[in-house]
């Protein structure tokens, strides 16, 4: 393969006495955790637990806000105006540095979450509004958004560095988009069919869509969520078939800004 990628990690998504995913095993295999930020799954504990496992294991730290849904995990799309978004994404994701700074690191990066995460990759207006309040607050932050969406393109036009994001547990859609959620299908739950469709966006820069058609891809830094059923196991072979194929797992550093 011959090439770098950064191998980023959901996490921090349990909330009072419900943990969710191993998140310390996790820790120890990818390169960049996006940590929940209250909204959607996270609490303040579960924020500074994970905040300081991850710099404590050199693991890029990053916020990932997402809608103001504990019950549904913000996977269910709300009406949300261009400036409320804005608003959300600067509290959750100065609540989140907040922590890192006590801690003595900093944030790297920002990922929206599910739905947020999802509409914006298709609605301009969101997307610009998302971009815009990562870089007000730190113009050095790295945005995470999926390859090829409406945010990349926002995050280009505002001057704020993105890295397009690739998943392997999760299908595509003919148009470069996540398969839905409650289409069947949607989530890869065999780790060596995971392994496979890296192998494919990484070597040939495409994947295979739900429908058999290769969608092209750029892939900067790929995904597994923490949530999942057996996320360590994901972890661990997709990081070994990287590693063994030549590709050095690493994570993207953050703008400097004077």
């Amino acid at each position: 393969m011959g090439r770098r990628i950064d191998l980023n990690c959901d996490m921090g998504e349990g909330f009072g006495a419900y943990r969710m995913g191993d998140d310390l095993a996790l820790l120890d295999h990818v390169t960049s955790a996006n940590i929940a930020c209250g909204f959607h799954a996270g609490d303040p504990s579960t924020m500074q637990r994970v905040v300081g496992a991850a710099l404590g294991k050199g693991v890029r730290v990053g916020a990932h806000p997402g809608l103001p849904d504990l019950q549904g995990f913000g996977r269910r799309a709300m009406r949300v105006a261009p400036a409320e978004a804005y608003a959300m994404v600067v509290y959750q994701v100065g609540a989140l540095a907040g922590f890192a700074r006590t801690l003595g690191g900093s944030l790297n990066h920002v990922k929206a979450h599910g739905a947020l995460y999802n509409m914006a990759a298709k609605d301009a207006a969101l997307a610009d509004a998302i971009v815009h309040a990562v870089r007000d607050i730190d113009p050095g932050l790295i945005l995470f958004a999926l390859a090829g969406s409406e945010m990349i393109r926002s995050a280009e036009r505002a001057g704020l560095r993105a890295a397009s994001e690739v998943f392997a547990d999760r299908t595509y859609q003919n148009d470069g988009s996540l398969s839905p959620r409650d289409l069947p299908g949607s989530m890869i739950e065999n780790v060596d069919t995971a392994v496979m469709q890296v192998r494919q966006m990484v070597e040939r820069g495409t994947v295979r869509s739900l429908q058999g058609v290769d969608v092209p891809v750029r892939a900067d830094t790929l995904c597994i969520h923490g949530d999942q059923p057996g996320a360590l196991a994901f972890a661990q072979k997709i990081r070994a078939d990287l590693t063994a194929n030549g590709v050095e797992v690493v994570a993207p550093d953050r703008k400097r800004v004077a």
